[in-house]
Order: C-alpha cells, then sequence, then structure tokens
C-alpha cells in the first residue's frame, strides 16, 4: 500500500508537471495563499518540498508535518515588499500524535496600512479609511509509514474583506514525502496545493445606488455581477540530498519545481549548512522558466532567497529529547520597494 500512495502521486506529477500556463497569467486570485510567512523554509525561496518539516510544512508540503519532532511553535512575522506597509503575520503547531501521526494548525493574517475610502461622490477620498484583512486558518494531518515515507493531507479557510466586500473559500492540499539512504540523506517530495473550488465577492460593496431616473422620488440599488476567480493551483516535485562531511558539520543540497496552472513554471536550487545543528545558513535561486530576469515580465520577487537559524538548547526533557528555541532569518530582493524580510521564532520542546 505505501508503494502504492508513491507511485499514484508520481503518476499524476507525469501528467501535469509541464501544465503551467502564462497565458492565464492575472486569472486567479487569493495570491496570498503563494506567501510563506515562515523564515526558515523562507530563506531557501520555499524550494523545501522534500525536507520541509513541522508546522511551515503547512505552506510547502503537508506530508513534511509527520516530520516533526515532539511539538513545535513557530511564531513568524513576514514584511512584504518592505515600505508597503504589507504584513503576514503567522502562528504555526505542529505535535506528533502517536503511531506515526502528526498534526498541525496554522493561522496567518496579512494586514495593510490604511487605505483612503473614494467614492464616485467624493473621488478624493471623504475623509474615511478602511484597511483590507486576509485571513487563513489550515489544519493539516501526516501519517509516516516505516519512517520512510510520509502522507499528509491538510484544508484550509480562505477569509477576504475589503470595506463592505468580502470572499471566503476553502482550499484542500495533498503531498508525500520519501526518505532513503543509510543515514536518511536522500529525500523526494510531491505536493499539489491550493486545490479547490472558486471564490467570489459578496456583500453591500458590490451593489451601486442611483435615483429612479424618471422623477428621482426613490433610489434604486443595482447589485453589480461579479466574476469568480480560482485558487493559484500549484504542483510541487522537489529532492534533497545531506552531505555530512564530519559529525558537526552538515551540507544539503536541494532542487525544486514548481508547476503553476494560472502563471509560468519554476525551476530552482538551493544549498544549507549546519553546524552541528546549532547554527545554519541557507541559500537558492528559483526563478520562473523562460522569462529573462529583467524583461517587464519578470515576476515581482526576484530569483536569489536566502536565510539563517541560530538554535538556543533549552536542556533535556523527561523524553530524552532536547529543547531548542530557535530564531530564524529570511530575505528576498524585490524589483520594487526594499524587499521581503521574514523573522520567526520555533520552538522544539
Amino acid at each position: 500500500m505505501r508503494k502504492f500512495y508513491l507511485f499514484a502521486v508520481l503518476a499524476l506529477a507525469s501528467l501535469t508537471a509541464f501544465a503551467g500556463n502564462p497565458d492565464r497569467q492575472g486569472e486567479a486570485g487569493a495570491y496570498e495563499l503563494l506567501l510563506n510567512p515562515f523564515a526558515r523554509s523562507a530563506g531557501l525561496a520555499s524550494m523545501q518540498t522534500a525536507n520541509v518539516a513541522g508546522a511551515e510544512a503547512m505552506r510547502i508540503n503537508v506530508a513534511g508535518i509527520g516530520r516533526v519532532n515532539g511539538l513545535e511553535v513557530n511564531v513568524s512575522n513576514m514584511q512584504y515588499l518592505v515600505g508597503s506597509d504589507i504584513n503576514m503575520n503567522a502562528l504555526g503547531i505542529a505535535s506528533q500524535t502517536g503511531n506515526g501521526g502528526a498534526f498541525a494548525i496554522t493561522i496567518a493574517a496579512l494586514t495593510f496600512n490604511d487605505i483612503a475610502l473614494t467614492t464616485t461622490a467624493d473621488p478624493e477620498g471623504s475623509g474615511s479609511v478602511f484597511s483590507p484583512t486576509f485571513f487563513h486558518i489550515g489544519l493539516g494531518y501526516s501519517k509516516t509509514f516505516d519512517d520512510k515515507i510520509s502522507v499528509g493531507v491538510g484544508v484550509r479557510f480562505i477569509s477576504e474583506r475589503i470595506f463592505n466586500a468580502s470572499a471566503v473559500g476553502f482550499a484542500i492540499d495533498a503531498g508525500v514525502q520519501y526518505v532513503s539512504g543509510e543515514n536518511d540523506e536522500f529525500k523526494l517530495g510531491i505536493s499539489l496545493r491550493n486545490v479547490g473550488l472558486s471564490m467570489r465577492f459578496t456583500g453591500d460593496g458590490i451593489s451601486t445606488q442611483f435615483e429612479e431616473p424618471v422623477d428621482g422620488r426613490f433610489a434604486i440599488t443595482a447589485r453589480n455581477n461579479v466574476a469568480d476567480f480560482d485558487l493559484p493551483f500549484q504542483l510541487n516535485i522537489g529532492t534533497s540530498y545531506d552531505v555530512a562531511i564530519d559529525p558537526s558539520n552538515k551540507v544539503t543540497l536541494l532542487a525544486n519545481f514548481t508547476s503553476n496552472a494560472f502563471s509560468r513554471d519554476n525551476l530552482g536550487a538551493g544549498i544549507e549548512y549546519s553546524f552541528k545543528n546549532l547554527f545554519m545558513v541557507r541559500g537558492g535561486y528559483n526563478a520562473e522558466v523562460g522569462v529573462a530576469s529583467g524583461s517587464f515580465e519578470a515576476p515581482l520577487t526576484r530569483a536569489f532567497a536566502a536565510g539563517a537559524t541560530a538554535a538556543i538548547p533549552l536542556g533535556g526533557v523527561d523524553t530524552g529529547r532536547n529543547r531548542y528555541l530557535y530564531v530564524d532569518f529570511a530575505y528576498r530582493p524585490t524589483r520594487f520597494f526594499n524587499g521581503n524580510y521574514n523573522v520567526g521564532i520555533r520552538l522544539n520542546i
């Protein structure tokens, strides 16, 4: 049965691996689902499909939830396009449940600075302000078989609110991770993200009110037609390999391919160096296929990403595991504004 799971996902990947469709770019919505607030994985441009673990696996490959060590609490902040006053805050909790099972719950909110409220009657602003709020809450479960194959599934509730109009939806993620080698140095991962029905904005903000055209004796409210929008579906295929230089030093090499249903595909690679699992530095290059970096069609975020982690040992616990407090940082430059910054704190017990 375990081999069947892996075969089924690989077969699906082979059918859709080159499904990128630039002609449909911009037709999807809820693109905040593709933003990664968690600093550790953001330092590798979210390319850890094969080896992501813990709560942040909910943003990359839900199968990685099963690789959590005990209980993990992850609090992260992403400053998106520094200078635009857009932030994404996230809380993630992952825990083992026994018999190879593990669950995770994540809460993320994208917040904006105040925006002046304008209307047709007050195009320069009425003096009032509003702030859009995009909110997600996800729940995932992963099962690991013989410490080699992890299969995971997750569901996410999506809420977008802009003044007096809002949209809600649900997305499903699924993934698998496979570990091999004498010291589990080789890893393979595949994930499907943001599979769900289309969303639509509703509310008073969709309506237009005007006076009755004949003599203006009463007001008429007309509801405008609003188009549905799809979720930004993704297929990710990744691999990683750990190179143990000595007991204290380890280098991890990784590669990742992303097929986007509503934009061009992405291809990238990264490297991470670890010293005694107490200090880690990482960097990656993840670019759209077929687009020159300086062209008009180049994505907003540049291809490079970098990050670092420092671990603080907190002592042992009754289970024999060590407790650690991790501080994560990541940076990715952008074409406009001053880049994206991620800062996070993780507690493993």
